[in-house]
């Protein structure tokens, strides 16, 4: 049976693959602050082997409906259960409110795990998307921000913009953000009850 060796550290996310040759594939190969995840999805591991899958949401206007359409076959691929918001087609005039917000709303009512929002460069999907109570929304381009953003913020939708990263990068980064969890560590239930707080006086 082949060797197979993954070694982590909380810092950078990951240290090394050590395969069937004893060889090392350095941090630089997958970036140092690459999670397990991407490591495993890189070695040619599907993403939910030996764990049960999350559902995830998914949704997108126009400026994203190419992306989500990847994405969506790529979850799939990967024995994701996916939910789709839509857009079902593309129409240059469709409003990103139209399917955010749904989505959104089905993230707070735990209907869905996860969220992906996608418009054409990701902020109107956050603005939108964090209109909603008990969403917690971020635009989200680099893979440490992916994992960082939910173990220290436990963010529950990432928005991604389809006119300003391309499939394979947003893959790294749905992949990612899927596989980090909330540390549930003190200062970071503390801060997220102040957040909440305000949300509660704007009601």
């Amino acid at each position: 049976m082949p060797l197979l060796v993954i070694e982590f550290s909380v810092g950078l996310g990951w240290k090394s693959y050590v395969g069937p040759q004893i060889a090392v594939i350095g941090v630089n190969a997958f970036g140092a602050s690459a999670s397990g995840a991407v490591v495993m999805q890189r070695c040619g591991f599907t993403a939910g082997q030996g764990e049960t899958m999350m559902r995830v949401g998914i949704a997108a206007d126009h400026g994203g409906f190419t992306l989500k359409g990847q994405v969506v076959e790529l979850l799939r691929g990967s024995g994701y259960e996916v939910v789709d918001f839509g857009a079902h087609q593309l129409d240059p005039e469709d409003d990103y409110p139209d399917f955010i917000i749904p989505l959104t709303k089905a993230v707070a009512a735990r209907e869905v795990e996860r969220g992906l929002a996608l418009c054409g460069s990701g902020v109107g999907a956050s603005i939108a998307a964090n209109k909603v109570a008990g969403a917690r929304a971020a635009l989200i381009h680099d893979v440490f921000s992916a994992h960082q953003g939910v173990e220290d913020d436990d963010m529950n939708i990432v928005c991604l913009g389809g006119k300003v990263i391309g499939s394979a990068l947003a893959w790294e980064l749905i992949v990612t953000f899927l596989a980090a969890r909330f540390s549930g560590a003190l200062r970071h239930q503390r801060r997220l009850a102040k957040v909440q707080a305000i949300g509660n006086q704007n009601v």
